[in-house]
């Protein structure tokens, strides 16, 4: 009986240490890569997520220029903040991963997060595909085809580890879309939050929403990039065409130090 109570209390002082581990190199990340004094290399890594031929197909003709708008959001979007003096972020596009990454729990609890997160960080070191600086952040994108038309996996993107995982379609048709969640799970490893209701996927009035004092308030005609979507009526919204129909509002560019709001 004393040696389990050893053991159990032996597991309990692990575990703590493990989540102060955690917590500091969280809160280290997010100063360190969210004080804009050096670009952010953002490194995103393809995944054939339903091995089809289709699919692999355009995951060997996708080139760095395929993700040159998210450069370019972030560029236009920081300066409408004044964060002018260093690009924000360098995108590189990693060789394809051939391994299938760890997924999410479902109705997860706090410590089945922290150990998934663990598990998708050594993972990902395990199946690092990519000869280069040290990403800042990486992005795991699991590609279908446009074919197999099943309702993807809600993408994540996860502040402790900078990591996010992507689920889009393996087409030119559908790279845009792609680039947008890209850019969202992206602030979400800076530190942003969603706003939008997770029950509806309805952005929320104000901060979910790209021009919250236009007149008539609807319909709007671009979206708050952690809004994730256009509002047509008070029941309805459009995923964007592209990052030029999105923009960062204040909020977010509050949480990922942008501006500082009163």
């Amino acid at each position: 009986m004393a040696v389990r109570s050893i053991w159990s209390k032996l597991r309990l002082f692990i575990l703590v240490l493990l989540l102060l581990v955690v917590s500091l190199n969280t809160y280290l990340s997010k100063v360190r890569t969210t004080d804009w004094n050096d670009t952010l290399w953002i490194v995103i890594y393809p995944i054939n997520a339903d091995e089809r031929a289709d699919t692999q197909v355009y995951l060997d003709v996708l080139q760095p220029e395929h993700f040159e708008e998210i450069e370019h959001f972030f560029v236009r979007e920081a300066e409408r903040y004044g964060v002018v003096d260093v690009k924000p972020v360098e995108v590189k596009l990693a060789p394809p991963v051939v391994a299938q990454p760890p997924k999410p729990p479902r109705n997860p609890s706090i410590l089945d997060s922290v150990i998934w997160s663990l598990s998708l960080r050594y993972w990902g070191w395990k199946n690092d595909s990519w000869e280069g600086v040290d990403p800042d952040i990486k992005i795991y994108l699991r590609l279908f085809s446009p074919k197999n038309r099943q309702v993807l996996e809600h993408s994540l993107g996860l502040q402790k580890g900078m990591i996010g995982v992507v689920n889009g379609f393996a087409s030119i048709d559908y790279q845009a879309q792609n680039n947008f969640v890209t850019v969202h799970e992206i602030l979400h490893t800076l530190g942003a939050s969603d706003k939008y209701r997770l029950e509806t996927n309805q952005p929320i009035w104000p901060e979910g929403y790209a021009d919250p004092h236009q007149a008539p308030l609807l319909p709007q005609y671009r979206a708050e990039v952690m809004g994730g979507r256009v509002p047509q009526t008070t029941s309805f919204s459009l995923i964007p065409n592209s990052l030029e129909q999105v923009v960062v509002g204040p909020e977010t560019a509050a949480e990922i130090n942008w501006i500082q709001l009163p």
